[in-house]
């Protein structure tokens, strides 16, 4: 395990953006995440061999440590970085092709982004294969619209005379598109950006979620239905409705004991926070 290099305490702000962090805290506690001492936290996801790990190492540099997920044998790498006077906790979730939870790998990624609300959950995808990593993209959307897709490895799509369009990808999916290439550091100070206007609510993404079949359209819609009335401020909940009908054990059991219900009043009172924030600074 290395030593995580001291990001040093950024200065009382006292502003009203003091609200904007959308992470639950107590959660991500469970989860074996301290935010003490920072302000954001940002989820890495991808496919494995989409350069996940070089995204993370440029972001982090020497500030991050390896450990693991608490009852999993699964390895959690997690790090830090500062950037504009913000401190951010970067956690690497476990490279998966899914979030359908038939693995630990996938059970903890799952776990951490619907569970842990990160502030910002960055997709890493390999260009070059988009339609191949687009399933995990899209399940990612189900859960949060707090996300961005670092459009990785875009140098092989130069080599392979392929191209690919990010600004109408980044319209058709709803939120950011930062074209990469990690190895050489290009595209990271644009996805460092990119993470920020996220977190503070600079840009607020529309994703997009997929239709579903007619034969599941009238059971999701009135599941949906149910469960937002009985979570006010859940923003997923058609994907949790989703996952009750496919009999997700889980997910059945957030429902029962009232994790659904508490992530549900978190997101809903940063919300009304957020709102809050924003009058104030336009009425200023």
């Amino acid at each position: 395990m290395t030593t995580e290099e001291t990001i040093p305490p950024k200065a009382a702000a006292g502003s009203a953006c003091e609200a904007c962090p959308a992470h639950h805290a107590a959660n991500l506690i469970r989860l074996g995440v301290n935010m003490a001492n920072w302000d954001f936290v940002v989820a890495l996801a991808g496919n494995p061999n989409t350069g996940k790990t070089t995204v993370f190492n440029h972001l982090t540099g020497l500030r991050q440590h390896t450990g693991n997920w608490p009852g999993k044998t699964v390895v959690r790498a997690e790090g830090g970085f500062a950037y504009g006077g913000d401190r951010y906790k970067l956690v690497d979730l476990p490279g998966t092709y899914s979030l359908l939870s038939t693995s630990d790998d996938e059970e903890v990624a799952r776990d951490f982004i619907l569970f842990g609300s990160p502030d910002v959950t960055i997709v890493v995808v390999d260009a070059t294969v988009l339609e191949r990593n687009l399933n995990l993209v899209l399940q990612v959307l189900e859960i949060t619209d707090r996300a961005i897709v670092c459009l990785n490895l875009m140098d092989e799509v130069q080599r392979r005379g392929m191209a690919v369009d990010e600004r109408r990808l980044a319209r058709d999916l709803g939120v950011p598109v930062v074209p990469t290439i990690a190895r050489r550091n290009e595209g990271i100070p644009e996805l460092l950006q990119a993470v920020a206007d996220v977190a503070f609510g600079r840009v607020v993404c529309k994703p997009h979620r997929i239709s579903s079949p007619p034969g599941l359209k009238a059971a999701l819609g009135g599941l949906t239905d149910e469960v937002s009335a009985a979570f006010p401020g859940l923003p997923n909940a058609r994907w949790v409705a989703l996952r009750l009908l496919e009999g997700d054990p889980r997910i059945a059991e957030a429902v029962r004991s009232g994790e659904i219900a508490d992530l549900g009043r978190h997101l809903s009172t940063r919300s009304a926070f957020a709102t809050s924030s924003v009058a104030q600074e336009v009425g200023q």
